[in-house]
């Protein structure tokens, strides 16, 4: 076990307690950052559905976009 008194190190109750690295710390920070500015991007994004302040598909007037309307009667006149 590592003796008491080491440089880089605090001891609190017979326990030495190392300090982290420098790039330990600014990997959390960063990590942490990202974390937030993602957790916040999508309670923008999905913050009414969640508490249920809106269905998902409310808000989506059309939602085809060209998609689904006449293509299977277009496929079944080809053949």
């Amino acid at each position: 076990m590592g003796g008491g008194g080491e440089h880089g190190s605090t001891t609190y109750k017979g326990y030495s307690i190392p300090h982290p690295k420098r790039w330990h710390v600014v990997t959390g920070k960063g990590l942490c950052a990202v974390m937030w500015f993602w957790i916040l991007y999508r309670a923008r994004q999905d913050g009414p559905v969640v508490l249920g302040w809106r269905h998902p598909w409310e808000g989506h007037e059309d939602h085809s976009h060209g998609h689904g309307h006449g293509h299977g009667n277009e496929h079944e006149a080809s053949h």
